[in-house]
């Protein structure tokens, strides 16, 4: 067969160049869906590129159009049968800001149930207390909160932080990965089918309610939230989220609705598990770093005016982004 070859890449340049824009399109965003005029243009551009391949490939003369040729062919074969779903190609922004709050009000029920439980240990606690001070020392877990709260307030702001100077980042990383393996903890007690997420989601909440009365009581309330405001705006939902997920996973187990098997419930858990354990860690890594460099700071060093609006600003912040970031544009998520 002879075959002017300047005229014939003449010819199907335009095509390659229009082929050669689609593959970089496809390829700069994994989430496009092409619509059904595209994907068949686009499979009419790779047949055509595959049979130019094979008619300028016995042409000794052209090389680099050949290689040209044979990448950009490779190229539109592996998109055309990519087997991956393409959701699977992990873009961290777009995890964090879709993946994650979509995975949270898919589950929303059982962050419900976890802060619920929570809720009702703080009123236990707070009325264990209340009927009996001297339990203090059942529901107080460290040793700094035996003290009175008065006496505590004073020794902090006469410090003014000083405590922890020259190892706040050290101490950051202590409170990240105690919260990080507590959470995880709350979270592997799915396995008891929740029994074990509902005590300590239950047990946390003693603690919190206990605490609180006792410096509400002592006339400490507004050291109380200038302290535990900051960070516990994000550690405390992270924790919930944690028991959260402990839930989803004893749905998973329990099942008892469901016509799959119960490796097939798990498996379709599996990722939103992945997501929301990688949401409350990177939450508790932050709350971690406000704690060590941020809520020990009391008066006069740091008003506690201005650590209640940071707290307040803060819980905001998640609560707007757990609840709106991620929507579709239609019918919103079924929650579970």
């Amino acid at each position: 067969m002879i075959l002017d070859l300047q005229q014939f890449i003449r010819t199907e340049r335009p095509a390659w160049d229009e082929l050669e824009a689609l593959l970089k399109k496809i390829e700069d965003d994994p989430h496009l869906r092409l619509s059904l005029e595209q994907t068949r243009r686009f499979h009419y551009l790779y047949d055509r590129a595959s049979s130019d391949l094979l008619r300028i490939s016995t042409f000794a003369s052209s090389p680099e159009i050949v290689r040209h040729l044979e990448a950009m062919v490779a190229r539109a074969y592996g998109e055309i049968h990519e087997t991956r779903d393409p959701r699977r190609r992990f873009l961290f922004l777009d995890w964090f800001t879709r993946e994650l709050p979509r995975t949270f009000r898919k589950h929303i029920l059982a962050f419900w149930c976890s802060l619920g439980l929570t809720l009702l240990g703080a009123s236990f606690g707070a009325g264990i207390l209340y009927v009996d001070p001297d339990s203090k020392e059942t529901f107080m877990p460290f040793s700094h909160l035996m003290q009175k709260p008065s006496e505590r307030v004073a020794h902090e702001e006469k410090e003014k932080g000083k405590e922890l100077n020259g190892r706040k980042a050290g101490f950051a990383g202590q409170l990240m990965t105690h919260n990080i393996r507590v959470s995880l903890f709350t979270l592997a007690l799915g396995m008891t089918y929740g029994v074990g997420t509902v005590i300590i989601l239950f047990y946390n909440g003693v603690m919190i309610g206990a605490i609180s009365l006792d410096y509400i009581q002592d006339g400490q309330t507004r050291f109380l939230i200038g302290w535990l405001l900051p960070h516990g705006s994000v550690e405390i939902p992270s924790v919930m989220i944690a028991g959260q997920a402990g839930f989803v996973l004893a749905s998973a187990l329990i099942g008892s609705r469901q016509r799959l098997t119960l490796l097939g419930r798990l498996q379709a858990v599996r990722n939103d598990l992945v997501t929301l354990i990688g949401g409350f860690s990177l939450l508790l890594v932050w709350a971690g770093i406000i704690e060590a460099f941020f809520s020990q700071y009391h008066e006069p060093v740091l008003p506690y005016e201005v650590k209640i609006a940071f707290g307040l600003i803060q819980l905001t912040l998640l609560f707007s982004f757990l609840t709106f970031s991620g929507r579709k544009a239609g019918p919103e998520e079924t929650p579970r």
